[in-house]
């Protein structure tokens, strides 16, 4: 189940990473989060990211110029 979402559409590179870590920030571990972009950048550059920093991506989607990345959140 999403608990919390990013509304990062119509923002360009790197304002859809900033806006999750963010939101991320705010949030307990084990939480999901959904990011909705619409950059396409988004799918590469967040994925990355997460890795960088111990989050999972649990899945992603395309529905037209929308996309939807699902992160699991993990911190230390």
């Amino acid at each position: 189940m999403i608990e919390h979402i990013v509304d990062a559409r119509h923002l360009m590179c790197p304002l859809p990473v900033i806006r999750t870590q963010q939101k991320i920030d705010t949030l307990n571990d084990g939480a999901d989060l959904l990011l909705l972009a619409t950059d396409p950048g988004t799918l590469y550059d967040v994925p990355a990211w997460c890795r960088v920093h111990g989050h999972v991506v649990t899945g992603h989607e395309q529905a037209g110029n929308e996309y939807r990345i699902r992160i699991r959140v993990r911190k230390p």
